[in-house]
């Protein structure tokens, strides 16, 4: 055929391929302009599969011209494709054996903590298909309304809570059904607990008979109160972003997902991103991006690799030797955490979660989970919470309470010793900051951490008001049947001294880092990215994940998370965003009283 009709055959062939995919033709082109060497082009490079990167991956390729590959540190959450088989992942009351283990585990160490007599912080964090989701507690929390219009007012335009609510909506499927608050057709599975447990019913009625309201459903209308929590369980099982997101998206033959890789370096022509460097079975490889590289490697990886790459504070850049591509101060700084503690009662009645630690017992609900997915091991007991006001004039509310028929030591490495029940609880809005730095150019180095604990006045206070107000909540008469004596702080710990060096012996992380690339204004010097979250200063890159909040949500972080990735997902499509105007959220009748 060649032979017979010629140039003319191929000109005419070559003309109708081209019209009908001149993009994939000016893809292809760019990429080997970019690189001499043999390398992957993909529209979209995102760096993490964690709770933001999952989300991203899957909406982003719903456009089949869109190619994305997601590069993820930590294996895969299956062992041979199945789940029961990774069950310490997967089992919800399993969830401590993560956060022990470096497995799936990034495993950070703060500095010393010069307010806490210092203590080395003890920081988990999720290197795993799902990051952090396949690691939490899986409480579903979305923090309040003015959460959302504080970031608006602090610079981060169009994320206040009528722009923000619509993506919780779409993200969700809640076992309740929607209403004006929930969603229900969304990917992420939302379920309430199913142990009937008396101690929950017993904290519910305490703290109403203390005076503080009931809330039928604390991320809707009325966060203010205790209720019952929602969790990200679906059928007896952890529903991380691996399981809503990740795993609906594999097969579609544009996303590309490779784990067990670790990303080095954004690599730039000038001030444009246009790839990353990576290391893969001690391969070091590079992966172009013909529109953009998108960082969702969480709260202290992002601003790492920013840093690694040449963006950051220029004088701490030059100190390590690193080529500066962008002189932008706030990378790792404005570092935001939630710090809270264990006060734990002891329970007259064998019907706490003590007995079911023992190693009989753990097989046989063990077994029964991988049988059915049922029992006890398929919640994380972490049923009934709330939150309130720590005093009057506080407009909405800063501290959070999560209530376990349990005992739990040194984030469950170590087992507990009694029949006791306790609650978590911290405040949501500190005033301390802190930060993180490179210790060293090495991306295996974890990077110097310091969240600055418990550094003003306030913070001290409003702990102390936590230790005081769950008191007055443990003495109700609702618990009067299962009260034994106060393990921690116990009786002994009274005056606001003795309560304070408590705090500073037995707090620990929330496991809420997040601040390190806040969004804001192009005129804040301290701002990483803009509102649509592309990184001030250079061309095709953004950060998408909890690092770009402008400050701490009052409550969890990975529902706000999952929302800041599906918020994202439509501005990188070019698509308006969603918004509910006048959803009504409610007030406290007067700022008067504390509750």
């Amino acid at each position: 055929v060649h032979k017979v009709t010629g140039t003319l055959f191929k000109a005419h062939i070559f003309r109708n391929l081209l019209s009908v995919s001149e993009k994939q033709f000016k893809i292809s082109r760019t990429s080997s302009q970019l690189s001499s060497e043999k390398a992957d082009s993909y529209s979209y490079v995102i760096v993490g599969a964690g709770s933001a990167g999952c989300v991203l991956a899957n909406r982003l390729t719903e456009d089949p011209l869109s190619a994305v590959l997601l590069l993820e540190a930590g294996p895969k959450d299956t062992l041979l494709g199945s789940k029961r088989l990774m069950w310490k992942i997967h089992m919800p009351a399993a969830l401590t054996y993560n956060l022990c283990d470096e497995k799936y585990n990034w495993y950070y160490h703060t500095t010393p903590q010069k307010h806490m007599d210092n203590r080395i912080m003890y920081w988990p964090r999720g290197r795993v298909w799902g990051g952090s989701s396949s690691l939490n507690a899986m409480v579903y929390i979305r923090g309040h309304a003015e959460d959302y219009n504080r970031w608006s007012r602090e610079g981060a335009t169009g994320w206040d809570y009528e722009h923000c609510l619509p993506y919780f909506k779409k993200a969700q499927a809640h076992e309740l059904g929607p209403d004006q608050y929930r969603g229900g057709s969304g990917p992420l599975y939302v379920s309430r607990g199913k142990t009937n447990h008396p101690l929950h019913h017993a904290f519910l009625e305490a703290t109403q008979q203390a005076g503080y309201p009931f809330t039928d459903d604390m991320n809707g209308y009325q966060q203010e109160g205790f209720g019952w929590m929602d969790m990200t369980v679906h059928q007896g099982r952890r529903w991380s972003t691996a399981s809503a997101y990740l795993r609906p998206a594999v097969s579609r033959p544009n996303l590309s997902v490779a784990e067990k890789t670790l990303v080095t370096k954004i690599l730039f022509q000038e001030t444009k991103s246009i790839g990353v460097e990576y290391v893969k079975n001690g391969q070091r490889k590079k992966a172009f991006a013909s529109k953009e590289v998108i960082l969702s490697a969480g709260a202290i990886n992002s601003p790492q690799l920013l840093m690694l790459s040449g963006i950051g504070n220029a004088d701490d850049l030059k100190k390590l030797g690193i080529p500066v591509v962008c002189h932008l101060p706030g990378v790792g700084q404005n570092l935001q955490d939630h710090l809270e503690v264990y006060v734990q009662q002891k329970c007259t009645k064998p019907i706490t979660l003590y007995s079911a630690q023992k190693p009989v017992n753990m097989v046989r609900i063990g077994l029964e989970w991988l049988w059915k997915f049922t029992g006890e091991g398929a919640t994380a007991h972490l049923e009934s919470g709330g939150f309130i006001r720590s005093e009057p004039g506080v407009p909405h509310p800063d501290i959070q309470f999560h209530f376990l028929p349990s005992q739990v030591i040194d984030h469950g490495r170590v087992a507990s010793t009694m029949e006791a029940y306790q609650v978590h609880v911290g405040p949501m809005r500190s005033t301390s900051v802190g930060w993180l730095k490179l210790k060293s150019t090495d991306p295996k180095d974890h990077p110097i951490i310091e969240p600055n604990y418990l550094s003003t006045e306030r913070d001290i206070w409003e702990f102390r008001q936590c230790v005081k107000l769950t008191r007055e909540i443990f003495a109700q008469k609702a618990f009067e049947k299962f009260r034994g004596p106060e393990i921690q702080p116990g009786n002994h710990v009274q005056s606001d001294k003795e309560i304070d060096a408590f705090i500073r012996q037995k707090a620990d992380s929330a496991y809420h880092p997040s601040c390190t690339c806040k969004m804001g204004q192009l005129s804040d010097s301290t701002a990483v990215v803009d509102p649509q979250t592309k990184v001030i200063g250079v061309e095709n890159l953004r950060v998408v994940d909890a690092s770009i909040m402008p400050s701490v949500v009052s409550g969890n972080l990975n529902a706000p998370t999952i929302m800041i990735a599906e918020k994202a997902a439509d501005i990188i499509k070019g698509l308006p965003s969603l918004q509910e105007k006048n959803v009504p959220v409610y007030k406290p009748k007067t700022l008067e009283t504390q509750r």
